[in-house]
């Protein structure tokens, strides 16, 4: 996703709601003096954990955390367009950890006027197969959880190869199709075996890029559906795939990828 500029107003709105809150900054007789909420924590007790957006929270629960607060709903498509709730900051003066993407600059500071001790954790949102492994492996080792990280790391990899043969049969031809992919959604490419010959955005396609793309002959275009442009080669002749990166409010990351392929083998099976 894009980078997007948080309005001050936003920010000071943050600062306001914290007032409302005096009892989460730490007040009280209780000693708030540890680093951070998860040093409380039993050794076989799982993370408190917010994410910003379900994207954040579906890493969070593959990696084995059971107790997940989402800030964003999945209704906002553009999470630093999201104004938070006093009930948002709430939930992160109770976490032990605050999951957030760096496109979203507001995570900081929502954690700083609820008077959180949470860990704040920058993922690497990025749902290719090897990335979203690793990030969910690392997160593991933070939560405590590495067990279950290494198990939903598995079932990934199992998925993936189950769902890359299915799109490999669905190969128009039995070749390889060519596609332009966005710079969110070249996964979803390497998961259906497809050839890229070319990539765009986060910001609409130029007309230069528009001329080159085009003389690609890409089959497809695998547009991201959280910040589509519109038709993106426009009389090129190709078949405009949308595909999701966000999870449902399950948080279930691996039905991103089930998705992903129902769309690409229609697309396929229409070509």
């Amino acid at each position: 996703m894009a980078r997007t500029r948080v309005r001050t107003a936003r920010i000071a709105s943050l600062v306001a709601l914290s007032a409302a809150l005096p009892l989460l900054a730490g007040c009280g007789g209780e000693d708030t003096s540890a680093s951070s909420g998860a040093d409380h924590k039993a050794a076989d007790e799982k993370p408190v954990v917010v994410a910003t957006t379900t994207w954040e929270g579906a890493f969070a629960k593959a990696a084995g955390a059971d107790d997940v607060t989402v800030i964003v709903p999945q209704s906002v498509h553009h999470a630093p367009d999201y104004d938070p709730k006093p009930s948002d900051l709430a939930a992160v003066a109770k976490a032990d950890f605050v999951l957030y993407a760096p496109f979203e600059p507001y995570a900081a500071k929502i954690k700083e006027a609820a008077g959180s001790k949470a860990k704040l954790v920058e993922v690497n949102l990025d749902n290719d197969p090897a990335k979203a492994g690793a990030e969910v492996i690392r997160l593991g080792g933070l939560f405590g959880t590495k067990t279950a990280a290494d198990q939903w790391k598995t079932r990934l990899d199992e998925e993936v190869a189950k769902l890359n043969g299915e799109l490999k049969a669905a190969w128009p031809g039995g070749r390889s199709p060519a596609v332009v992919t966005q710079v969110f959604t070249g996964w979803a490419g390497g998961l259906a075996g497809a050839t890229t010959v070319g990539r765009y955005g986060p910001e609409p396609v130029t007309p230069a890029q528009l001329a080159s793309l085009s003389a690609k002959k890409p089959a497809f275009v695998l547009d991201n559906a959280h910040m589509s442009t519109g038709t993106v080669l426009p009389e090129s002749g190709a078949k405009q795939v949308k595909i999701v990166n966000y999870p449902g409010e399950d948080l279930d990351l691996l039905s991103v990828y089930r998705n992903a392929a129902t769309e690409l083998k229609k697309a396929m099976n229409g070509a």
